[in-house]
């Protein structure tokens, strides 16, 4: 694994009137504003990753949500994945009482990014843009995303000048030791990821197979855990003992909630292990290539499964 090495990583960016470059990439210290990028109807971890972040309150600041594309057995376009997800946004909201994020609530892309110099337009696209390019570039704004990246991206393309707005923390991908990278929201939208992961953006890569995907719940933690607290937690423990019996024959399923993770990164606590390491380069064949030229980005390679979920169902359950 390339390693940091000291002395300037980029030496087209200035730090006047910014925080430094590596600063960028450690987890942030105080109170910041966060945006989430999700396609909540895929899985059921977005809807975990989506509450726990809202219920976060007292070290995130929630100012939009947008809805990605996706496309699998759940849905029969990314289009239409991506309005399936907008609902389903709608509808944690509704869960959780909190009918006063509706209002920032936006529709993503209808499609993958069909071009690496080309965007898709989309409310969420074109929010970003506007809000990013209101934030201080020594105060970003901090972007989670846990779906296909097409709509951080085309916002990247729209206004290269967010690049020093914003930091991205992304689930996406699975971990450079891995033999393929055909993650699911990788292997739909390489172009975007080429174009987030090639940029320069401050970016924070938490890898699915390797990492994350120790990162799951069983049945018997669900009932234990979640159930009888609130309606959204009976809601999450219904969908995701639903969704382990759906997908496993066994009796001793888990289920993998993966994204919560993403959000996990910025909380305040003991809950990954990360390190610098040059930007890998998401290929077309699903591989990474790698060239120690390249940026920097922080890359988390550990999950402390047990931290995070106690802080995971504290919250859910309060």
């Amino acid at each position: 694994m390339p390693i940091q090495r000291r002395g300037r990583q980029n030496p087209e960016k200035t730090d006047t009137g910014e925080l430094s470059w590596f600063r960028k990439l450690s987890r942030p210290d105080h109170k910041v504003d966060v945006v989430i990028d999700t396609d909540t109807y895929n899985e059921i971890d977005d809807q975990y990753a989506l509450a726990y972040l809202i219920k976060s309150s007292e070290k995130l600041s929630l100012q939009a949500i947008y809805a990605a594309p996706f496309w699998n057995e759940k849905s029969d376009s990314p289009e239409d994945g991506m309005k399936k997800s907008y609902q389903e946004i709608h509808n944690i909201l509704t869960l959780m009482g909190r009918d006063d994020l509706k209002r920032s609530v936006y529709r993503g892309a209808l499609g993958y990014l069909r071009s690496e110099t080309v965007p898709e337009s989309s409310e969420a696209a074109r929010d970003l843009v506007s809000r990013a390019m209101e934030y201080p570039e020594d105060e970003p704004l901090y972007v989670v995303a846990i779906g296909a990246i097409t709509n951080i991206a085309s916002a990247i393309l729209m206004k290269p000048a967010i690049i020093r707005r914003i930091v991205v923390v992304w689930l996406g991908g699975n971990a450079i030791n891995w033999p393929h990278n055909e993650e699911f929201n990788m292997k739909q939208d390489v172009a975007a990821a080429r174009v987030v992961m090639g940029c320069g953006v401050p970016l924070v890569i938490l890898p699915c197979m390797g990492v994350v995907s120790s990162f799951t719940i069983s049945g018997p933690e669900v009932d234990y855990h979640l159930r009888g607290h609130n309606p959204l937690c009976d809601y999450l423990a219904d969908y995701t003992k639903r969704e382990g019996e759906r997908t496993s024959h066994l009796s001793t399923w888990t289920r993998v909630i993966w994204d919560v993770t993403a959000v996990g990164w910025l909380l305040d606590g003991n809950f990954m292990d990360d390190c610098l390491i040059h930007s890998p380069i998401p290929e077309y064949d699903h591989r990474y290539s790698f060239d120690p030229r390249r940026h920097m980005i922080r890359y988390v390679y550990h999950i402390n499964r047990d931290e995070l979920f106690a802080d995971l169902f504290a919250k859910l359950t309060s």
